[in-house]
This record gives C-alpha cells, structure tokens and sequence, in this order.
C-alpha cells in the first residue's frame, strides 16, 4: 500500500513537472527575446523524458493534463497559441518515445518523427483552411504575408526613414517570393531538425536522470546510398523544367542537401570523439559550422562523397 502510495505520488510530482517545465519553455517564447523561440523548441523533451520513463499509456495522461492547464494558463496570459503548441510538440514527445521504446534506429526515428508531425501539421492546416476558404500553402503564405505587413506597420508608425522602409517592403517581397517557391521544404527542414534537436539533447537527460538512451553511435549514421540519384535527378529537371516541376525539384534538392549536411555533421563529430576532443573545442567547432555558411556546404560535400571515399574507414553495415 504504502508503495502504492509513493508511486502515484512520484506521478503527481512527475505532472507538475511536466507542466511546469513546458510553461516555462512555451511562455520564454514571448517573454524572451532571441532566445526564447528557441528554447520553446524543447518543449517536446517533458513529454519524451516522462513517456519513457512511465510508458506510452501514462505519458499520454500526463500530456492530457499538461495539455489542459496550458490551455488554462495561455487564456490568463493572453497567449492562446501555447495550447496549440503544446499539442504539437507534446505529441511529438510522445511519438519519439515510441520510435526508443521500438528500437528504431536514429536516422528511422527521425524520420518517423518527422513524417507523422508533417501529417499532423498538415490535418491542422487543412482544417484551418476550410473555415477561411483558403489552401493549406494559401493559409500559411497569408500568415507570413500579414506578419511581415504588421512589422512594415509598425516601422512606419516609429517614424523610421521612408528610404529604409521603402527597402524592408522590397525585401519583404523578395523574401515571400523565396518562401512560396520553397514553403514545402522548409517545413521539412524545419519539422526535421525540431526532431533530430530534441533526440540529440535527450542524451544527456536520459543519462543524468538513469534512464537507457537508445542511440549509442550516433557518429556513425550515414543518408542512404541511393539519394545520390535524386540528388542528380532534382538538379537536372531543375535546370530543365519550369513552373510546378521545378518547384518541386528544387524543393526535393533543398531537403537532399540538408540531409548531407546532418551526414557531414556526423562525419564531424565521429573524429570529434575518435581523438577525444574537449568540450571547449567542439562548441567552438559548433559555432563555425552554425554560423559560417561555408562550412555547411563543406558539410554536405561531405556527406554526398563519403558515399564513395568512406571518410569514417567503417563498414557500410555500422553505419545506421
């Protein structure tokens, strides 16, 4: 009885927790500048520790409640958008728990992981969009449209030199006409790296709360050979082709290349920890590679030719 006692009370702890963190991490969104989008995408990491620690069936209970408060809590504050966001990223928690609890292998659970939150976010949009008449692409194009329009806006209201504002506005026009030629890809990217970002940092946490981390050789993944072929088919029909097709080629390249970037990314950190550099070191290395474009092209140069020159010296059959 009193075992009972202790465990359901380490999963009320374990709610509050769960909601506490996610509050902070979706509210640092609008709280925090700079920062603060980027620490909402962790937000999945609550949802992913507890779902693993007390299993699918419980993880989902405590998304429920956390979902529910949020919901809450986003009224009070006038930030109703954190219970949608909250769903996203918890049921993304949820799904990355199941790809660990199966074994997947890293490069299938990020994958997974991906795929069926495209499909979600892709529901969610179309949904949307049968209320205001609009397509899924049209909504989010109009979403993107209206912002860019509200800070142009906002500039003006500020008194800011009509040169300058004259200049935002035409680079607001070339940056939606990027945007709507690419959209598609970019929600790939986009969906992907939330994915691959919350897999890598749940490493750490697993390891300090003693829960198994799934993925002991993360160095050692490599993109499937046979994307070469598309990477040459999208480059030729997108030198080729024109109006649908070639969006379409040129958003599969976008994310082709992205993916040899991630592959270069693990050729780097495989001699990383092959000559034990230290920690100091590689967030300097990180940082160049973030920042410097550059060196992202070396990274999926990289990644396309390790197909053929084996930089790693492994065998086909380790890399996963």
């Amino acid at each position: 009885m009193g075992e009972s006692l202790s465990i359901e009370s380490m999963k009320a702890t374990d709610v509050l927790g769960c909601v506490g963190t996610v509050t902070v991490l979706l509210l640092a969104s609008m709280w925090i500048p700079l920062l603060g989008p980027f620490l909402s995408l962790l937000a999945p990491l609550p949802f992913l520790y507890y779902a693993s620690k007390w299993g699918l069936y419980q993880g989902a209970k405590i998304f429920t409640v956390t979902v529910l408060i949020l919901g809450l809590i986003g009224k009070l504050t006038g930030f109703p958008q954190a219970v949608y966001l909250c769903v996203e990223f918890g049921l993304l928690g949820l799904i990355i728990s199941e790809t660990y609890r199966r074994k997947y292998s890293f490069g299938l659970a990020v994958f997974c992981g991906t795929g069926l939150m495209l499909l979600l976010g892709a529901i969610i949009l179309i949904i949307t969009g049968l209320s205001q008449d609009l397509g899924p692409i049209e909504l989010v194009l109009e979403y993107f449209k209206s912002n860019l329009d509200e800070t142009i806006r906002v500039y003006e209201k500020m008194g800011s030199d009509p040169e300058q504002v004259t200049l935002f506005r035409e680079f607001s026009e070339m940056l939606m006409a990027v945007i709507a030629k690419t959209y598609p890809s970019l929600a790939i990217v986009g969906t992907g790296f939330v994915v691959w970002l919350n897999i890598v940092l749940s490493r750490p946490l697993f390891r300090v709360m003693n829960l198994r981390y799934p993925f002991d050789k993360m160095d050692r993944w490599s993109s499937p050979e046979h994307m070469v072929w598309g990477v040459i088919a999208t480059g030729f029909f997108l030198l080729l082709l024109d109006g649908t097709l070639e969006m379409v080629a040129l958003n599969g390249l976008v994310v082709m290349i992205v993916i040899y970037v991630f592959h270069g990314l693990s050729i780097v950190l495989f001699y990383l920890n092959k000559y034990h550099v230290p920690g100091w070191l590689r967030f300097g290395v990180y940082f160049l590679l973030l920042f410097q474009q550059v060196f992202l092209c070396v990274l999926a140069l990289a990644g396309l030719f390790d197909q053929w020159f084996n930089f790693r010296k492994m065998d086909k059959q380790n890399m996963a």
